[in-house]
């Protein structure tokens, strides 16, 4: 068979579709059995508030006009990743090389790799793991306090209903954004601790960061974008960022905005002010809101405004038109004539 041949073509695309819908996905089966397992759990804890599959999957949210474009978002970052796009900008592995010949040559040359012990492996795996969150926290961040850059992550936040296909909820340029940094973050990580730590970054070594990923999605993840309300109380409320947490950052209430950035951990918020702690269970109301808390009209009622618009409106900022990543609330004195966009 000729390597033109249309059969290979369409083999290679099928093989291409199947990785991007791969097992790697928090909508894998195994992944959804194991939420709706725990979330059982929880149902029977919390006194079987009326029928199991009514209480899981509520028709108002699961067959709410939201969760149809989260849908269509999904679908369509899973055919962008079948194009292996963000595999191509990777380089991970050259920031590796590039950070651990630049320690070996300020050593002069003389580098004598550690030896590689389980706790040392151990240690790796615990830092891999909290410099790819601190990187998400970072990222995360300044796409809420960048103006530029917030009309991308908006799409995210206009979610009026919380199911586990919001996650991917996610403009590409977000997702590209998030790579470049993950890139440029793990590889200098990795290149320091392969100088100062390992020596090597082993098969064990990385299989232990998957575990560790595999592990958080089978058993919290999936949550994090839910109408369930999970919180691990307030001591560990501020070192591992509960579901509940997470929920409360996509609130339209003033006092949740701009809060809790990380995704495993929550020392970061704790670190850098930004941390926000459940007393109790809250009544939330998701979606955009400008800084009264006064919920903002859908801007992303379909596929097409959630892939065009954000590139409108940065475009806007960028000539100067816009000025902040969440409006001001408009007042007659404000307010502006039909047609004209409010600033922000």
């Amino acid at each position: 068979m000729r390597k033109d041949d249309p059969m290979d073509l369409l083999g290679e695309i099928a093989a291409r579709i199947g990785e991007a819908f791969g097992a790697h996905l928090r909508l894998a089966p195994y992944y959804l059995a194991s939420f709706a397992a725990i979330a059982w759990l929880l149902w029977r804890l919390r006194g079987r508030p009326g029928r199991f599959l009514g209480w899981l999957l509520p028709r108002q949210i699961y067959l709410h006009r939201s969760h149809m474009v989260d849908i269509q978002v999904f679908l369509l970052g899973r055919l962008v990743a079948a194009t292996g796009l963000f595999a191509r900008i990777t380089f991970t592995a050259g920031a590796t090389l590039l950070t651990l010949a630049l320690l070996v040559s300020a050593t002069g040359g003389t580098y004598d790799p550690p030896p590689v012990s389980p706790w040392r492996m151990a240690l790796v795996t615990v830092l891999m793991v909290a410099v790819i969150d601190f990187c998400g926290y970072w990222v995360h961040r300044l796409h809420h306090e960048t103006a530029v850059l917030w009309p991308f992550h908006a799409l995210h936040h206009s979610a009026e209903v919380m199911t586990p296909v919001t996650f991917y909820r996610k403009h590409p340029v977000y997702d590209l954004l998030m790579t470049l940094a993950a890139s440029l973050f793990v590889g200098t990580a990795q290149g320091a601790m392969l100088f100062l730590l390992v020596g090597q970054i082993d098969m064990l070594t990385i299989g232990g960061a998957n575990a560790a990923a595999v592990l958080y999605t089978a058993a919290i993840a999936n949550f994090n974008h839910s109408h369930i309300w999970v919180s691990y109380g307030r001591r560990l409320n501020h070192v591992f960022m509960s579901p509940a947490q997470h929920q409360i950052h996509h609130s339209c209430a003033v006092e949740h905005h701009d809060r809790n950035y990380g995704n495993v951990f929550a020392v970061w918020d704790w670190m850098f002010g930004t941390l926000y702690v459940p007393e109790r269970p809250e009544t939330l109301r998701f979606g955009l809101a400008d800084r009264a808390g006064r919920p903002i009209p859908q801007p992303h009622p379909d596929l097409r405004s959630a892939m065009l618009r954000p590139f409108a409106e940065s475009w806007a900022v960028l000539r100067g038109r816009r000025a902040a990543p969440r409006p001001e609330p408009e007042t007659p004195a404000r307010r502006k004539a039909p047609g004209t966009r409010a600033a922000g």
